[in-house]
């Protein structure tokens, strides 16, 4: 009986998702910029957050997220300590939390995206898992950003034009 060995090749890179990430971040940006001032910060549809509210989660969690994976801190979430009150600020602190999260992305070991890390205190699954929940989030709020833009009559970004 002969036995053949397989080599089995990684389905993707951590710079590979990393770029995916950031394509998202980056088509979200647009998503975020789409938006009338005002409507931004007022409008919503069936009880959702206006759009601004749905950003400012997505600032606060993935830069603080890979902060505290590389630094072994499981401070619990939080969004405090940053009120936009215009479009402009929002643009510049999404810019300011991609360079934050290029930065800490870089520093997690192939080994340490197998690892258990309890996420803000609350979710424990393994890094890699953790960093596709931020790009799940993502994708979901941005979904309702496309539905607000399109109820007040405007052509979102497409949603493959991510870079």
């Amino acid at each position: 009986m002969t036995t053949t060995a397989t080599a089995t090749q990684q389905f993707m890179t951590t710079e590979q998702l990393l770029k995916d990430w950031q394509g998202h971040r980056n088509l979200t940006r647009r998503v975020i910029d789409a938006f009338p001032e005002k409507e931004l910060f007022e409008f919503s549809i069936g009880g959702m957050r206006p759009f601004a509210k749905m950003a400012v989660e997505l600032i606060m969690i993935g830069g603080t997220a890979l902060k505290g994976i590389v630094e072994n801190k499981t401070d619990a979430y939080n969004e405090e300590g940053f009120n936009p009150t215009t479009k402009a600020e929002i643009l510049k602190k999404w810019d300011e939390e991609t360079e934050v999260i290029n930065h800490y992305f870089r520093q997690i070991s192939e080994e340490r995206f197998q690892e258990t890390f309890n996420l803000f205190g609350e979710y424990e699954f393994p890094v890699y898992e953790n960093i596709l929940y931020f790009v799940d989030n993502e994708i979901h709020h941005r979904a309702q950003g496309y539905v607000y833009l399109r109820a007040l009559g405007m052509e979102p970004p497409f949603f493959w034009e991510r870079f």
